[in-house]
């Protein structure tokens, strides 16, 4: 195994300068850093992760959480590009990541914070899971660093989309294009992402002056296409029909679509739909579905950027709630109305 002193022999220079260079400290020359570096990679060396936690008291181990309810682990398109996102982030700052099980995942009956401390993690985020459980309670209350993503609790960091907004540009959209008959089939309500979308879509509602009558408002868990389907079905056999249908995500906007070409109907010509997020599956719909893209890119960063500084610099980072604007995708499933 190679060394420090190794690395010092070749590069005729001391052992802490050998450190000082691995380490990233800024009172060497930089043209000597570099060298020791590329010494470094070329002889094969790696730090001994052992003695590095001992010496930082970190793992440079970050867990992740993120349990959704469909159980669609790392198939969910959206969470799945923000954790990519998260993932190459935190390794560019030399971090690992690893995921977190609790109880009902293990054998061993490890809670989530036991598992955390039991594999030495600097830090967690968390992201789709159920925000109420008491597993995950006691994980935000501990005094481990933590940043949720689309949640908010009061004394923890958090990266969230503006639903609020979206969802406003959204409605303003649909609107201006002559729907008044519009419905909501939105996602859990225990969800703040729920919570948000649902109150913005009613308050622009109101600002328009459109009448939701309550039957145009309903709720499918996200993600579920067959409950998704049948309340579709539901909703364009009402005597009264909607003109357009929002759906929770694009995902479960695929249960939507199937229902209208069940009964015959054509979108837009007979109805108008849109969904939310901007997964990539749906660009090779047609016509290509009216949707909110999310920045998953920027949302994965930031839930990066506030965790390592959470871990490296405690005492000057704030705790704060940080918010990601997505942007209108106009596509073709809503029509003009004359």
């Amino acid at each position: 195994m190679v060394s420090m002193k190794d690395i010092s022999a070749v590069c005729g220079v001391s052992i802490a300068t050998v450190s000082k260079a691995l380490n990233g400290h800024k009172d060497i020359g930089e043209e000597t850093s570099e060298m020791v570096r590329k010494v470094a990679k070329e002889m094969g060396y790696f730090p001994n992760s052992s003695a590095r936690t001992l010496k930082t008291r970190r793992s440079n181990n970050l867990g992740v959480l993120f349990i959704d309810e469909a159980h669609s682990g790392l198939t969910h398109d959206y969470f799945a590009k923000v954790l990519e996102s998260f993932k190459v982030a935190v390794e560019k700052e030399g971090y690992d990541i690893t995921f977190i099980s609790g109880s009902k995942q293990r054998k061993d009956k490890m809670s989530y914070l036991d598992h955390c401390r039991h594999r030495g993690l600097d830090g967690v985020v968390i992201a789709c899971i159920n925000y109420d459980e008491a597993e995950v309670l006691e994980l935000i209350q501990s005094n481990l660093p933590v940043v949720t993503i689309d949640h908010l609790y009061n004394d923890r960091s958090a990266i969230i989309s503006d639903n609020i907004r979206g969802m406003n540009e959204l409605v303003k959209y649909i609107y201006e294009c002559g729907h008044r008959k519009i419905a909501y089939i939105h996602g859990a309500e225990s969800s703040t992402v729920t919570r948000n979308r649902l109150s913005s879509f009613h308050k622009t509602a109101n600002e328009l002056g459109i009448d939701v009558p309550d039957e145009y408002i309903r709720e499918a868990p996200y993600r579920d296409t067959i409950t998704t389907e049948k309340i579709t079905i539901e909703l364009i056999s009402l005597p009264n029909p909607p003109t357009c249908i929002l759906f929770s995500d694009d995902f479960a906007s695929l249960g939507g679509i199937n229902a209208i070409k069940s009964r015959g109907l054509v979108i837009p010509r007979d109805i108008s739909i849109a969904g939310y997020d901007g997964i990539y599956v749906t660009r090779f719909i047609y016509p290509q579905l009216t949707t909110i893209n999310q920045d998953t890119q920027k949302l994965g960063q930031l839930a990066a950027e506030k965790l390592i500084d959470l871990i490296e610099r405690p005492k000057t980072t704030l705790i704060e709630h940080l918010v990601v604007p997505g942007e209108l995708e106009k596509g073709g499933t809503v029509g003009v109305i004359n």
